[in-house]
């Protein structure tokens, strides 16, 4: 045996014993060992039962000056980060982010120093413990014992009013930690138009259809973000943390003008939509957190939040020569809105189990004021209840998670008496068997409730256009929905490959959903609890290493074939989408390419996507600072839409922005003081405040 090969299976015996105490203590941090002259590191990506743990290379931190930028440079496969817009999504879907457990803003997590980011834990599969959340991003993020960090970051476009802006500053004494930080992103009358025809089928059959030829338009969405924060961390005993903080919307507005013709011989009939809202929401969360005797914690979350604001819409229609409308309709709802959220969790833990039970419940009061119905006010209540407990055992290579939760959830109209109630139960499991740290599959059963939104419920009817109304259903039920997902999680090639094949089926019986009826010459778009939404989907996701620490691809690509039977209608979809970055790291400098093409999705009677998108960008890092430079829709065009399958009303709609934005970025960043582990959060009361919406034509 060799004095090399005796060196290495010292250094192995030496980091397996830990290695092996850390798995069966199902702790998540995995620290780099030295012996001697040898550093061996943890690897970029560990498969755990449960989520993946990536650890950030040096090349990752070096290369980025807040936490957004960071998740950008760690290429998770089947993660979309768009640092230039601030937006993060998977398949299509919504992220939940947490901080150290505790659900955050996109605002917060660009306020990371990367280098306080010990590692990101991805979370495909949440347990019942993160409510509705489809994917969980949770950073483990140290803080200093003494001293603090300051970062700012400006982004702005070099061609018209848009831009990113944001600041924040930590100060740290002893335990105690206190954060304040401000967010504002500019968008100011951004050029649009809308690409838009539709046909009517009237009761008797006849039909007619309006060609929208775009004019001009704009969009508007600015907004700003302030919050302050305070947290107590006595290790493995006691953390308490508060949060002071307030969104504001000071424009959210599309405005469309266009011209009409009618297959009916109308021509020349100048159109304008225009819809928007403004409204500011405060809000308090406040958590705590105390450690037990044989391993057991008590944990405990508050949230509220006030919603104080107006939704308006304007649809108008005239010939271009005359000056009386042959269509004016106006919507402006006010509301003053709340949200209150409570859930307490015990967790006691064993060698290689663990069993969470918890209860939640959550308080919406709604009160909107109706200025177009002379005044009319609505009130709306709804209450959610929630119970549940999961268990999780590990036996050898095998892991399993069982659960089963319910919830109660009520809604009521003070003015009508209207309003439903209903019990749902939440089944969940999980069966992961890990080959070893490269190789695990994954089999999962999971399940959700959706309650019906304030829209959705509220009996108000709302004019859209000359002769299209909506009106809510007050007798809606709460929608359950049931997933099983089968994953097989990988990493080839000395970890210069790794990523993740699935399969997933998808089944919602009652889904909530809108459908359309005439009541006389009034088409009515109401929402029913359908006959069921049910889809089945393959995806593959891959992040290689083409030169590690240097060149770097990432992507994923997913089919989705669905079905969705309603109120006399069956409808079909099939559907790829997928995103791509290439990143090239040397010497500071980095260069990054992404492309999006947004997923189709049925919902009702329609197809909807999101933003189909490209972005390219290069950056610089000089000591505290980064310099970067790109450009937004360098290829291609802007495109963000919907198509109508309805029998009543066919349609397709798709939304173009001036979006080929060169930009420029300036990043300033510094910390100091000595870094120690930071806390968890374990759980998180959800105090989403509801708002009115209007339009929707």
């Amino acid at each position: 045996m060799t004095i090399l090969t005796k060196i290495k299976t010292a250094a192995a015996i030496i980091i397996a014993a830990p290695a092996v105490a850390v798995s069966q203590e199902a702790s998540d941090t995995i620290m780099p060992q030295q012996l001697s002259e040898i550093t061996i590191e943890a690897p970029k990506v560990i498969r755990k039962s449960d989520m993946d743990v990536y650890h950030p290379s040096k090349s990752a931190v070096d290369n980025s000056k807040n936490g957004m930028q960071l998740l950008r440079n760690l290429m998770i496969p089947t993660l979309n980060v768009n640092d230039a817009l601030g937006s993060l999504s998977a398949a299509g879907q919504t992220v939940q982010v947490r901080i150290n457990g505790r659900t955050a803003t996109l605002e917060q997590v660009k306020a990371l120093l990367p280098a306080t980011i010990k590692r990101v834990e991805w979370i495909d599969n949440p347990g019942l413990r993160y409510g509705d959340a489809n994917y969980v991003l949770n950073l483990i993020v140290s803080n200093p014992t003494v001293g603090g960090s300051f970062m700012a970051e400006a982004q702005p476009a070099l061609n018209c009013a848009w831009g990113k802006y944001n600041a924040s500053a930590k100060f740290n004494i002893g335990r105690s930690q206190w954060e304040i930080g401000t967010y504002f992103k500019l968008t100011d009358g951004i050029k649009a138009h809308r690409d838009y025809d539709e046909t009517f089928t009237m009761p008797d059959g006849s039909k007619l259809t309006r060609t929208e030829t775009p004019i001009s338009g704009k969009l508007n969405n600015t907004q700003g973000t302030g919050w302050i924060s305070y947290n107590y961390i006595k290790p493995d005993t006691t953390v308490f943390y508060v949060q002071l903080f307030a969104n504001r919307f000071f424009s959210d507005r599309t405005c469309y003008n266009g011209l009409l013709s009618l297959s009916n011989g109308e021509n020349n009939i100048l159109l304008n939509d225009d819809a928007g809202r403004k409204g500011t929401t405060p809000g308090i969360s406040a958590y705590f957190e105390q450690h037990l005797a044989n391993r057991q914690t008590f944990v405990i979350d508050f949230n509220a939040s006030l919603y104080s604001g107006h939704s308006y819409s304007d649809h108008t229609e005239r010939h271009e020569d005359a000056t009386d409308y042959i269509t004016n309709v106006g919507t402006y709802i006010k509301d003053r809105n709340q949200a209150y959220a409570i859930e307490a969790d015990y967790i006691k833990q064993w060698r290689s189990s663990k069993f969470t039970a918890g209860a939640s419940y959550t308080a919406n009061h709604n009160r909107s004021l109706y200025k177009n119905l002379d005044g009319s006010i609505f009130h709306q209540r709804q209450d959610k209840a929630y119970l549940f407990a999961e268990y999780f055992q590990r036996i050898d290579k095998f892991t399993l998670t069982g659960g089963l939760g319910a919830q109660y959830t009520s809604f009521k109209f003070r003015e009508t008496n209207q309003g439903s109630h209903s019990w749902n139960l939440r089944p969940q499991a999980t069966l992961t068997y890990s080959l070893n740290q490269n190789h695990n599959f994954r089999l999962a059963f999971t399940s959700w409730q959706s309650a019906p939104s304030l829209t959705e419920t509220n009996i108000a009817p709302q004019q859209l256009d000359g002769f299209q109304w909506r009106i809510g259903n007050s007798t809606l039920k709460t929608s359950s929905s049931y997933m099983l997902t089968f994953q097989y999680g990988h990493n080839l090639f000395n970890q210069r490959v790794n990523g993740a094949f699935g399969a997933r089926a998808f089944t919602s019986p009652n889904a909530i959903t809108p459908y359309m009826y005439w009541d006389n010459d009034r088409l009515i778009t109401s929402y029913e609890n359908s006959k069921g939404l049910q889809n089945i989907s393959f995806w593959l996701s891959e992040q290689i290493q083409i030169i590690p620490n240097w060149l770097m691809l990432s992507g994923s690509i997913q089919y989705k074939a669905e079905r969705m039977k309603g109120n006399n209608y069956t409808l079909y979809n099939h559907t790829w989408s997928g995103n791509a970055a290439l990143m090239v790291m040397h010497n500071g400098f980095g260069l990054i390419f992404q492309y999006v093409k947004a997923q189709r999705d049925l919902w009702g009677e329609k197809i909807s996507w999101g933003e189909d998108f490209n972005v390219i960008s290069a950056n610089y890092n000089w000591k505290n600072w980064q310099f970067e430079a790109g450009m937004l829709i360098p290829f291609g065009k802007y495109d963000q839409g919907s198509k109508s399958l309805s029998q009543w009303n066919r349609n397709e709609q798709h939304l173009r922005l001036d979006m080929r934005m060169p930009y420029i970025s300036i990043s300033y960043n510094i910390q100091w003081g000595r870094q120690k582990r930071g806390a968890n959060k374990l759980i998180n009361a959800d105090a989403n405040v509801d708002h009115s919406t209007t339009g929707g034509r």
